[in-house]
């Protein structure tokens, strides 16, 4: 959900990409989740739509608003998390809810990235186990405890694990849900901003762990059989089933996935401002047999799993 105009009127634009579905409505708080109440329109892609004026809404859609799209589809009618969703939170029923995340101040950045200074020297860590207390640990922990920790040990680049929004934390992030949000166990996103923005006044680069190779089964949390099939963002039948991490195979052929997915690298390059990326599963994404059960020698040219800096032009 974004800001917008249209025809010179402000307000705020949802949209969605959903092929099969016969009907998609926009529901939360604002509309007392009255399934009827906000149709989307679809074009001849696929890509459902609404805008909701302010003159009408800003009053009744408001910051950490909570927001689902019902889909109706040969599957039956179901809420679901919005796929673009950049805020997702876990509530006292164990649901997945989306939330309507538009502070009413801008994130205020201090520190420029640093640069490269020939080979990085990474420091691998994951936001919830870097604390020494027997529990979940927080952005706002990270940076207060940790980050200098890093730096005063000589490293110049943080590599953060399990940021991508995943309803199972054992998985160490790697089952993501929601790719367009930043795990809402750990903080806020402008908790994440201020730990990144900490990090680049220490002279620390930031690189992500990012999970473009495969996605969680889950229905109500994730994108499985969103628009009613099983073949929208994945593989159908058995190319879409991974044998060994129990989840869904992306069809890196539609040019709607492609967008998905290299959006969502611009995304936290420019929200988040990362530094650049570690893409996990490398060896599944290039090889229908992911690469299980081959001999190393093989493939000795290729990891499974990588890192890359990437910046946008200037």
């Amino acid at each position: 959900m974004n800001r917008g105009f249209r025809e010179r009127e402000p307000g705020v634009w949802y949209r969605e990409w959903a092929p099969a579905a016969t009907y998609l409505g926009l529901i939360g708080d604002f509309n007392g989740w009255d399934r009827g109440a906000n149709p989307l329109t679809r074009d001849h892609f696929g890509v459902w739509s609404v805008f909701l004026p302010d003159a009408e809404y800003r009053d009744r859609l408001t910051h950490e608003s909570r927001v689902k799209v019902h889909v109706g589809a040969a599957n039956g009618g179901i809420d679901r998390i919005p796929a673009y969703a950049r805020r997702v939170v876990q509530e006292a029923s164990d649901d997945f809810m989306a939330q309507y995340w538009s502070p009413p101040e801008l994130f205020a950045w201090k520190h420029a990235a640093p640069a490269r200074r020939g080979g990085l020297r990474i420091y691998e860590a994951h936001i919830g186990m870097a604390q020494e207390e027997g529990k979940v640990g927080t952005y706002a922990e990270f940076t207060q405890h940790i980050l200098s920790r890093i730096a005063n040990l000589g490293y110049d680049a943080v590599q953060l694990m399990a940021i991508m929004e995943h309803p199972y934390y054992g998985s160490f992030g790697y089952h993501v849900s929601s790719f367009y949000a930043a795990s809402s166990r750990f903080g806020t996103p402008e908790e994440l901003k201020t730990l990144i923005d900490t990090a680049h006044g220490m002279g620390l680069q930031v690189i992500m762990d990012i999970i473009h190779s495969h996605a969680v089964k889950n229905v109500n949390e994730g994108l499985n059989h969103f628009d009613g099939t099983d073949y929208q963002y994945f593989h159908a039948g058995e190319r879409g089933l991974h044998p060994a991490w129990d989840s869904l195979c992306f069809d890196y052929s539609k040019y709607e996935v492609q967008r998905f997915l290299l959006s969502n690298v611009r995304f936290w390059l420019e929200e988040y401002r990362f530094d650049g990326f570690r893409f996990d599963g490398v060896t599944s994404m290039l090889y229908l047999d992911h690469g299980l059960g081959k001999a190393l020698a093989a493939m000795k040219t290729i990891s499974a799993a990588t890192w890359t800096t990437m910046r946008l032009p200037t």
